[in-house]
């Protein structure tokens, strides 16, 4: 196990230093096509004599920037509508979960394609495809959480002493439901 988490860490490190590398993913060389690894090669070449190291590390460079980006961008979405239906409850958290639902009604990746489909092509559409369908899964355990404190103690005498609502949910129940998630 150790050693698959080393290897998984130095290749995100390559990956993330592979910017400031000699990369050349778009190099022709008519004479490496197909051609075995070798030293300056380490995977061979394509079918143009590209060299698949170059290209793999420049095509996982961008994987984990939409990675990160969807995840951050949906965490971000997630946890605020989460809060909001939580913290005031009653017709806005109704509403608000039915929309979770309708989400949550449809395969996820089906959805995110045909999201992708109507968007068009690129990568910043694709990150908005999948961000309209990965936000539901943060403001679900959001609300539960904010559910589950927003009658405690330390809420109900930040109420109690004139608290704005705004203030109490980012002050206090904010923190505390992301220690619980």
């Amino acid at each position: 196990m150790r050693i698959f988490v080393v290897g998984i860490g130095l290749l995100l490190l390559v990956v993330m230093v592979s910017p400031w590398l000699p990369l050349q993913p778009e190099l022709i060389q008519l004479d490496q096509i197909l051609h075995t690894p070798k030293a300056g090669l380490w995977l061979g070449g394509d079918e143009l004599g590209r060299s698949v190291v170059d290209r793999l590390l420049v095509g996982a460079r961008l994987s984990l920037l939409v990675a990160v980006l969807v995840v951050a961008l949906s965490a971000l979405f997630g946890i605020s509508v989460g809060l909001v239906a939580g913290y005031l409850g009653g017709r806005v958290d109704q509403i608000l979960m039915r929309l979770i639902d309708m989400v949550l009604a449809f395969p996820g990746l089906l959805l995110a394609i045909a999201l992708a489909g109507m968007l068009g092509p690129g990568i910043d559409n694709l990150v908005l495809a999948l961000i309209a369908v990965g936000w539901v899964g943060f403001a679900r355990l959001t609300r539960a959480q904010v559910l589950s404190l927003r009658e405690s103690e330390h809420v109900l005498a930040a109420r109690s002493l004139g608290s704005s609502p705004v203030y109490i949910a980012l002050r206090h129940l904010l923190p505390l439901s992301l220690i619980h998630i």
